[in-house]
């Protein structure tokens, strides 16, 4: 595989592309690069239209195969490992990675991920800030602050190629074991622990968002592993058990 042997499973997911000839390009992009799968979430144009496929050359494949979701959250449910490109530069303020190249160093690092996401937004807009947060890490594409944003296919290529650059890399550090709490895994966490927050008082309904997202985004670039997000939902549900049973007493 040319991205190494890191990944046995790299899924590029586009968040609703609305121009054919985007698609098309990313599908030829899947298939200059050997990506395992193209999904595409709520897509705004004709994905399998004439005009996406003349672009797709090699690429057909991708497109007649790409598995088509209603929402992002469905897309990455299989993923132990979500990156999101990110063109706002304002977003890097929070963000633990800056560049593509830094971001994909950092996951060559590990000796193995099963299945690796990356996500890239809308044409116009980009990924929203909920969206950004269904991802373990955000990068940006280094480019003029004037100009920031990037065609799609265009960013898309530029990631695969760092990705695939960053693979050919020897890293001279002993790889790591990945244990990263999955993307999943931290979306339901703090559901249960907003829920909780909000039970007892400590939270808003007005204000629960932005004060989640804070502590979100710290949980997201502290590189939270398994135990310890499995550990913090034992923690939310003793506290659950305790508040529902000293009701009956």
């Amino acid at each position: 595989m040319i991205l190494g042997k890191n990944f046995s499973n790299l899924k590029v997911i586009l968040v609703e592309p609305n121009g054919p000839l985007n698609v098309g390009s990313v599908a030829r992009l899947c298939s200059n690069f050997e990506v395992d799968e193209l999904r595409i979430v709520a897509p705004k144009c004709d994905i399998f239209s004439l005009e996406a496929r003349k672009m797709a050359l090699k690429g057909q494949k991708f497109l007649k195969h790409c598995k088509v979701f209603d929402d992002l959250q469905k897309a990455i449910f299989d993923c132990d490992l979500v990156l999101a490109s990110c063109g706002r530069i304002d977003v890097n303020k929070d963000s633990f990675f800056v560049s593509s190249e830094d971001i994909f160093d950092w996951t060559l690092s590990f000796k193995k991920i099963n299945n690796l996401a990356i996500i890239f937004g809308r044409e116009d807009s980009g990924l929203t800030n909920n969206e950004l947060l269904l991802a373990n890490k955000t990068f940006n594409i280094p480019t003029s602050q004037d100009n920031p944003s990037l065609n799609l296919s265009h960013a898309v290529s530029i990631a695969l190629y760092e990705l695939n650059k960053s693979s050919k890399r020897n890293f001279d550090q002993e790889l790591k074991v990945f244990n990263l709490a999955s993307s999943k895994q931290i979306h339901d966490s703090f559901l249960e622990i907003e829920e909780l927050l909000l039970k007892v008082g400590y939270l808003l309904k007005h204000t629960s968002k932005a004060k989640i997202t804070k502590f979100k985004n710290f949980i997201l670039r502290s590189n939270t592993s398994m135990h310890e997000i499995n550990v913090l939902r034992g923690i939310v549900h003793q506290i659950n058990w305790f508040l529902n049973n000293s009701k009956r007493n």
